[in-house]
């Protein structure tokens, strides 16, 4: 069973990120497309959970430079991680963690706070 395509307009409008930002994704490796006769991208389906996986891995500041590293060996299988990119995503896990608690300590400053406001106002 052949799987669906979708041009560059349709996976922009799936997963909310810009036409633009998808042509770069497909620069640096993260995304590959086919080439319809006309010279148009189509992308496969799999490619929306692809792109979501991609923006979150920038939200928590991965580099693109890292997850194209990585992709051949997780999408496909074309290749396998050296040494190198295992001890930079245990890094980078590393940082997110440190983030992450960095993020709990300030949830608990916030709550601490909130609770003393509320009982400066006499509302809780």
């Amino acid at each position: 069973m052949t799987e669906t395509t979708m041009r560059i307009g349709e996976l922009s409008r799936r997963t909310g990120v810009s036409v633009r930002a998808l042509r770069y994704h497909e620069q640096q490796g993260l995304l590959t497309a086919t080439r319809t006769p006309g010279g148009h991208r189509e992308y496969a389906e799999s490619d929306v959970d692809k792109v979501a996986l991609v923006q979150r891995l920038i939200g928590a500041g991965v580099p693109s430079a890292k997850m194209a590293q990585i992709f051949p060996c997780v999408f496909g299988g074309h290749s396998k991680p050296t040494i190198e990119v295992v001890e930079d995503l245990c890094a980078e896990r590393e940082r997110i963690n440190g983030m992450i608690d960095d993020l709990l300590a300030s949830r608990g400053i916030l709550d601490d706070m909130i609770t003393d406001a509320r009982v400066a106002a006499g509302v809780g």
